[in-house]
């Protein structure tokens, strides 16, 4: 695939790819020192919320959407633009194959408190608070085909802005 704006590209180039452009937030308590995954009910894969925007949605207001609706979670203190990438991956969740271009967001909350979720039928995840490490465990572990490629690279982005801003002071994921 060409790539104009030379950004970094993750994946395994499959047959049949939907292009599906979105984004992903990484978020973080600076209360408890976790951050904020959906965890898939059937298999406990950690999930970043994420999705794709809607037309005439701006990427930021379509992630912050997201997260909104996928984890309950809306009372945000700092959000920052960290990176973006061309990926390839295959969606478990709709089982097909995708291509995007993804943006990631850092989140950093002011609070835990949530408002109901407004969860797609698809969508079987719950919330769930972890450290950095127990996530890139989590994907490392499931790998092998690639599609954890572009979360892995914007987690340890995000952690790594996380400490510099002085929210994270427990992560060790310096790379």
């Amino acid at each position: 695939m060409e790539n104009p704006n030379n950004i970094p590209e993750f994946g395994i180039k499959r047959k049949n790819e939907e292009r599906r452009d979105g984004g992903c937030a990484v978020i973080f308590d600076p209360v408890t020192q976790k951050y904020a995954v959906g965890k898939q009910i059937d298999d406990g894969l950690f999930r970043l919320f994420s999705g794709g925007v809607n037309d005439g949605e701006n990427i930021k207001d379509g992630v912050l959407r997201e997260v909104r609706e996928e984890s309950g979670l809306y009372n945000f203190l700092y959000i920052e633009k960290i990176a973006e990438v061309m990926t390839h991956y295959h969606n478990s969740l709709r089982n097909v194959n995708r291509i995007g271009h993804a943006v990631c967001f850092l989140v950093i909350l002011k609070n835990k408190n949530l408002k109901p979720t407004q969860l797609e039928e698809h969508e079987k995840f719950e919330l769930a608070w972890v450290t950095a490490e127990e996530i890139l465990k989590n994907w490392k572990t499931r790998n092998k085909n690639k599609d954890f490629d572009h979360w892995i690279y914007f987690l340890e982005k995000s952690v790594n802005r996380a400490i510099e801003l002085r929210y994270d002071i427990k992560s060790k994921l310096k790379v």
